[in-house]
């Protein structure tokens, strides 16, 4: 059987570094195993989902280097969830309930009070004929429970009923289904609550595994209970840890924090990204992966934590910087172009700078500084000027190669009599405009006689 996983989020904001963390492990469990990789958006909340945000979050995929072998919408299969539904209702699975909020909440602090576990009662298979066309009378619709397999004849009798799945990160699981309350399928309105959608389409786009955040273990019991409902045999499951701030703060995608797209235009590249929200909370060291291949041999489900994975987001820049200065020019030679560096200079330059940079964009300031020199022609004192403008009459005759600028100093050194930074940081600032970057060294075959003369305050 071909391994086949999903992701499947719902289409309500811009997803984050969190969201994209159970992406990526769904994406590199397919890729260790030659599977498929299914898109899938939980858009049953048609209020808050919006196509816009489906396409942002394909975009977003996409970016990183996640190819789905199918797209597919929730709100184009409802068909199929009736027919569930009606499957369910058919075999005594699926009750109906009258209950408001208010009167559920009052039985749970009683529930409490005689220290019962506050689960749902039942109340409503007691219901006869008459109370629900009296309850139906007072305007009241039912929403819809399934019932849990958690007895052996008598579903007020509820006993300890073990579920138990080898999770694929986090080994050795149980639930028992004693301690939950009948899951709500289908609310008041007809709409579907998560669960019921998600266990139809699992089965219908036959769905190996479930990788998910673990803020989901609990429900996997009911709904290992249901994918047997209607006749199926239940994925593999597995749970990482969730993704959080190192203050232990949660991730939304409502409110866009470390949303894909906002790093996307920070200039960070996606290697980072995947780097770390893949590799963080695992015993693997978080480091700058080069390529989604090198990832996938790096990864392990089984190796992630159980605790939260904390992070500190200035991380995503460190593998950045670490990512851009390994880059070869091949990688990046498009983008170059399309910031304007072009010509047999090119990939010289790139080794030159490539470890000063903090984006890939930034090459393009030092692409100006080289070719139109620098934009602050007041960054010298007085007295730097009159040391420069000697410095000046001191450059050796061309060709310049690696060693020009150790000549060329020494014989400033020899002239003047500075040294260290009183002699280099004036020639630095003369040259680039900047007090940092690239080795002069390098620099400087690049710049030419001709381009550095042209420099002379």
């Amino acid at each position: 059987m071909t391994t086949t996983v999903r992701f499947a989020p719902s289409p309500t904001g811009m997803i984050h570094i969190g969201n994209a963390r159970t992406a990526l492990f769904n994406w590199l469990f397919a890729l260790k195993s030659g599977g498929q990789f299914i898109q899938r958006f939980d858009d049953t909340d048609v209020a808050r989902s919006k196509q816009e945000y489906a396409d942002a979050i394909l975009e977003d995929l996409h970016w990183l280097g996640i190819r789905p072998t199918l797209v597919d919408y929730q709100s184009r299969r409802f068909a199929i969830y009736d027919a569930a539904v009606g499957r369910l209702k058919d075999s005594g699975l699926l009750y109906a309930c009258y209950e408001t909020p208010e009167e559920l909440e009052l039985r749970r602090k009683i529930r409490l009070s005689r220290k019962l576990p506050p689960v749902y009662g039942r109340e409503a298979l007691k219901l006869s004929s008459a109370d629900i066309s009296a309850l139906e009378a007072e305007g009241r619709r039912p929403h819809w429970r399934f019932l849990l397999p958690n007895y052996e004849t008598d579903p007020f009798a509820t006993q300890r009923t073990e579920v138990r799945w080898e999770d694929v990160v986090r080994g050795p699981q149980t639930v028992d289904l004693a301690s939950m309350s009948d899951p709500v399928l289908v609310r008041e309105d007809g709409s579907y609550l998560y669960t019921l959608p998600s266990v139809v389409d699992d089965i219908d786009l036959g769905i190996t595994h479930v990788i998910r955040g673990d803020d989901h273990v609990t429900n996997t019991g009911a709904q290992i209970a249901l994918f047997k409902a209607l006749g199926a045999t239940p994925p593999a499951f597995g749970h990482h840890n969730l993704l959080t701030t190192s203050t232990g703060e949660g991730l939304s995608k409502r409110t866009g924090a470390l949303s894909i797209a906002g790093l996307r235009e920070a200039g960070i590249e996606p290697m980072a990204v995947a780097s770390l929200a893949v590799l963080i909370g695992t015993s693997e060291s978080v480091e700058p992966v080069p390529t989604m291949e090198a990832l996938a041999d790096k990864f392990d489900p089984a190796a992630t934590s159980k605790s939260a994975a904390k992070f500190d987001p200035a991380e995503v820049g460190v593998l950045n910087r670490a990512l851009i200065h390994q880059m070869p020019f091949d990688s990046v030679e498009v983008r170059l172009r399309d910031l304007g560096i072009v010509g047999g200079d090119a990939p010289a330059f790139w080794a030159v700078v490539r470890g000063n940079l903090e984006r890939v964009a930034d090459a393009g300031l030092w692409w100006r500084i080289l070719r139109d020199g620098p934009d602050d022609a007041d960054a010298l004192s007085e007295e730097d000027r009159a040391f420069v403008a000697e410095a000046f009459d001191l450059l050796p005759a061309e060709p310049w190669d690696g060693s020009t600028w150790k000549q060329w100093t020494q014989a400033v050194k020899d002239a003047t009599g500075r040294k260290g930074k009183m002699l280099f940081m004036p020639l630095r600032v003369a040259l680039t405009g900047r007090f940092s970057g690239p080795e002069l060294a390098d620099l400087l075959p690049l710049l030419g006689r001709a381009r550095t003369l042209a420099r002379r305050p």
